[in-house]
């Protein structure tokens, strides 16, 4: 055998599976089709990653988390949902939670940058960069990996983290659902005159939605979602106009705004693999879930399924039991889908809800935002499930 695991993707799932993975001694092969320089120092992608408790919990045991310069790390310690033109607001409070804040801000490509630097003092961490996998397969004993230039590698497990258009998960013969909303996300970062006062903003307009996040040094987080066919005229704007009407949008909240970042805009596809593994195979991350950004859970899905992973090939090693075996990827597997299945399927229909302009949907919205906020144990459950302290 060439390795103990080959991990196929070095995005944050495939990152920090690995370094989860690390300090057992196991020879990882991790296969990334990027420029080294490019892992060491990751591209401003546009993408401000809304973190939860347990996401900064698994972050901090493996490592990452103090890798991350503190002038980098914002915090959301209060978020408001609005519907329409309406200023009427569910609002939820880190006090309410008892804790310093709901969750945490860092831009992707400082957690990226961050994992990465995680691996280099573990010499039992091969990555390989600039390798794209041709082919792959499992046996009963093995999985192997053919590269493009003809390298082939083998180990007795195989993880693939390569986005939720997953070559080698369909290679694998793994099937999956896909919902296109045939929208746009559109991203960017802006300045504002007056102080976000660590509060998130998701505004459901009738047209479009907008994120405003907060960030440091009152730099906001602006993800906008439309329709498609809408996008090229938004990312053609002027920064000015642009700004202008971001301005209008957030109804004056934050002052002049100043556009202070490219826009970066992104297609809205969702994905649910129909299982997270096969025979010596397992997926992570996007791969396997890949989530509508609106309750911020991409990442953190993904993040938990890789811990979950990895806990679950310790707990083998520690028993003296096969790493590999069919057993502890079925647990893994009933595991991440107990945890993202009720996730996944809800803020779909939250989408579907709140992109519907017509009057029933405007009632539903109207009054599940008067609901949220008057009923304890449903404002609890939410409050749970997107900063996941109770997880933590």
């Amino acid at each position: 055998m060439n390795h103990d695991i080959i991990v196929i993707g070095a995005g944050p799932a495939g990152l920090s599976f690995t370094r989860d993975m690390a300090e057992t001694g196991l020879n990882v092969a991790l296969v990334e089709k990027q420029a080294e320089e490019i892992l060491a120092e990751p591209p401003y992608d546009g993408r401000e990653i809304a973190l939860t408790h347990l996401s900064h919990k698994i972050m901090n045991g493996l490592g990452i988390w103090n890798l991350i310069p503190d002038e980098h790390i914002s915090l959301i310690k209060t978020a408001k949902v609005l519907n329409g033109k309406s200023p009427y607001a569910l609002s939820f409070d880190h006090e309410e939670v008892g804790e310093e804040t709901l969750g945490f801000m860092i831009s992707n490509h400082r957690i990226r940058k961050a994992a990465y630097e995680s691996l280099k003092s573990f010499s039992n961490i091969q990555i390989l960069t600039k390798k794209t996998v041709s082919k792959l397969g499992t046996d009963n004993e093995k999985g192997w990996v053919e590269l493009a230039d003809g390298e082939r590698l083998e180990a007795p497990l195989i993880i693939s983290a390569d986005s939720r258009f997953s070559a080698t998960r369909r290679m694998m013969g793994i099937s999956t659902s896909m919902l296109d909303f045939g929208r746009t996300c559109i991203v960017c970062t802006m300045e504002a005159e007056l102080p976000h006062k660590d509060t998130a903003y998701e505004c459901f307009h009738y047209d479009r939605t907008l994120a405003v996040l907060p960030m440091s040094k009152n730099q906001v987080s602006i993800v906008i979602t439309l329709k498609s066919e809408e996008s090229a005229a938004v990312l053609e704007m002027s920064a000015t106009a642009f700004a202008a009407d971001i301005e209008r949008r957030a109804e004056g909240r934050f002052g002049a705004m100043k556009l202070s970042s490219e826009l970066f805009p992104y297609p809205l596809v969702a994905t649910f693999a129909k299982t997270f593994y096969t025979n010596k195979f397992a997926i992570i991350g996007d791969a396997a879930v890949g989530m509508h950004p609106v309750t911020a859970h991409g990442f953190n899905l993904g993040l938990r399924g890789a811990h979950t992973l990895a806990n679950e090939m310790k707990t083998a090693l520690q028993t003296g039991c096969d790493f590999s075996s069919r057993t502890v990827l079925e647990r893994y597997s009933r595991k991440h889908r107990r945890a993202s299945l009720p996730l996944y399927h809800g803020t779909n229909a939250l989408v579907r809800l709140y992109t519907k302009d017509t009057p029933s949907a405007k009632f539903a919205r109207r009054t599940l935002l008067r609901l949220g906020n008057r009923i304890g144990p449903a404002k609890r459950l939410i409050m749970n499930q997107l900063t996941e302290i109770k997880a933590a």
